[in-house]
């Protein structure tokens, strides 16, 4: 694989990081336990598909086979998709929506941090840009953590049990393969294990102020970034993609 098309692979993780979150977190809309939180939740999801324009349209220009931000949304199949497997998991419970959350947006801001320097202009102007949005992504996810964490009896054994099932997950923010090592060769991305002792400062900060207790470290599932997912992505694109199918090529 040569460096251009390690980088349209890299583009699609993360457009499609941001593509699959946002579309989860879509799915409280009207459906949130407060207004405050109806509102807000779509607002963050809305940050998120803005991103994933920036990322997908970037990506099609980089492949150059005409494939703009709806095409790479729109018709690609569950395979083709470069996603995280947190950002696909259900929404559960509001405990497990920011769990998941807060796990994302702690890595999400860094990640970002690095790419800002990315030698790659157009990518640090896209990072620089969301690195605004997420910073308040983070600050929000973070409070709900504690919130919960340190609430109830009931909040808190909400916030822990969603914690625990989540953990799984995060292992896969930080293993970097062949694509990763070519855009760090390059000066295009940061190296993914790079950010992971950073993240479990935050995380385990938070989690202690919370009065959460973390897994220990462990086996981790992981296969998203290659094209091998769970079987909630194949729901998500169901729902996410039916107009599309239905009526290709349809415009307002």
């Amino acid at each position: 694989m040569n460096e251009q098309e390690a980088l349209f692979e890299y583009l699609l993780r993360l457009g499609d990081n941001a593509l699959i979150l946002g579309h989860r977190l879509s799915e409280w809309c009207g459906h949130s336990p407060a207004l405050e939180e109806d509102l807000a939740l779509s607002n963050v999801a809305l940050d998120l598909i803005g991103q994933t324009q920036l990322w997908l349209n970037l990506a099609g220009e980089i492949e150059g086979k005409g494939r703009d931000a709806d095409k790479l949304a729109y018709l690609r199949d569950a395979r083709d998709f470069r996603n995280l497997l947190l950002v696909e998991q259900p929404n559960g419970d509001f405990a497990m929506t920011m769990a998941r959350q807060f796990y994302f947006d702690a890595w999400h801001y860094l990640q970002l941090q690095g790419l800002t320097g990315s030698k790659e202009s157009r990518i640090a102007e896209i990072a620089a840009k969301s690195l605004k949005e997420v910073a308040y992504h983070l600050e929000r996810s973070r409070d709900w953590v504690l919130r919960l964490g340190d609430g109830t009896e009931e909040s808190h054994r909400r916030m822990q049990a969603a914690i625990d099932d989540l953990w799984m997950y995060t292992g896969e923010l930080f293993e970097a393969d062949e694509i990763d090592r070519t855009m760090i060769q390059a000066g295009l991305g940061p190296d993914p294990s790079a950010l992971q002792e950073s993240w479990l400062d935050l995380v385990r900060a938070t989690a202690e102020e919370a009065t959460l207790a973390l897994p220990q470290p462990g086996w981790a599932q992981r296969g998203g970034k290659r094209g091998i997912h769970t079987e909630h992505l194949g729901y998500i694109l169901a729902d996410l993609q039916f107009l599309q199918r239905a009526y290709p090529n349809a415009v307002w």
